[in-house]
């Protein structure tokens, strides 16, 4: 079969773990294809998107933060909060409000509530495949609405993802996850830092024996040291 922007659109679509069920594969070959597909395809999806991300939230958050407490003498904690709250409502208004609006206009039995739903299912990869654009046989321009979706998705994605991680920076929400984490004992993690300074200082002092060692080898023409006998007398 050809590849079409509807075969694209559900590689996209199962490599972000989105998952319509609009589209599946009927014989086995296809069955065994997209497992090893999804298989090879996710980590790395994710891999990409992990990397796009530490990538651009340097340019996006932490330099302009950066840059508001330096130059302006700002507090770096209300500046990132306030930054956090200007990115988030942004980034909503940009890949759910506007795109829940070109949805209703473009699909004929969409009212703007059931776009914004189709926005947020798509984003937050749920994937429910109750509504999926494009599907109508007199769609004008299908192929290239297609593609729009799964750019559409991508960047989305990229976007949600960028929002999260400058939210989990803030201070406030380190103190807050600070509140699920296992807390160690005090005494064992005294016994591991004693026993751990123990097997540093011995390492230490056997490797400087050692370097002694090797320096003696290493330096054939040194004077031996006399050998002194009973009578007081030097033998070389």
């Amino acid at each position: 079969k050809p590849i079409s922007s509807s075969t694209s659109l559900t590689a996209v679509i199962l490599v972000y773990s989105i998952g319509y069920g609009h589209t599946v594969p009927l014989s086995d070959g296809g069955k065994a294809f997209c497992i090893i597909y999804s298989v090879i395809g996710i980590p790395f999806t994710l891999l990409f998107l992990t990397a796009v991300v530490q990538r651009i939230i340097i340019y996006v958050t932490r330099r302009p933060v950066l840059y508001f407490h330096i130059r302006w003498g700002f507090s770096k904690q209300i500046v990132a909060i306030i930054h956090a709250v200007i990115l988030g409502f942004v980034t909503v208004s940009c890949f759910f409000f506007i795109p829940a609006v070109i949805f209703s206009v473009l699909e004929d039995d969409w009212n703007f509530l059931e776009s914004f739903y189709f926005c947020f299912i798509s984003l937050s990869t749920i994937g429910l495949g109750d509504y999926v654009p494009g599907e109508g046989y007199n769609q004008k321009f299908r192929e290239l609405y297609k593609i729009g979706i799964t750019c559409y998705l991508l960047l989305g994605l990229i976007a949600m993802l960028v929002v999260l991680e400058t939210f989990c920076e803030l201070h406030e929400l380190k103190k807050f996850r600070k509140m699920f984490y296992v807390k160690k004992d005090k005494e064992e993690d005294q016994v591991h830092i004693v026993e751990h300074d123990q097997l540093s200082f011995s390492s230490i002092s056997d490797q400087a024996a050692s370097m002694k060692e090797d320096q003696k080898v290493n330096e054939p023409f040194v004077t031996p040291q006399p050998l002194v006998n009973c009578d007081g007398c030097i033998n070389n």
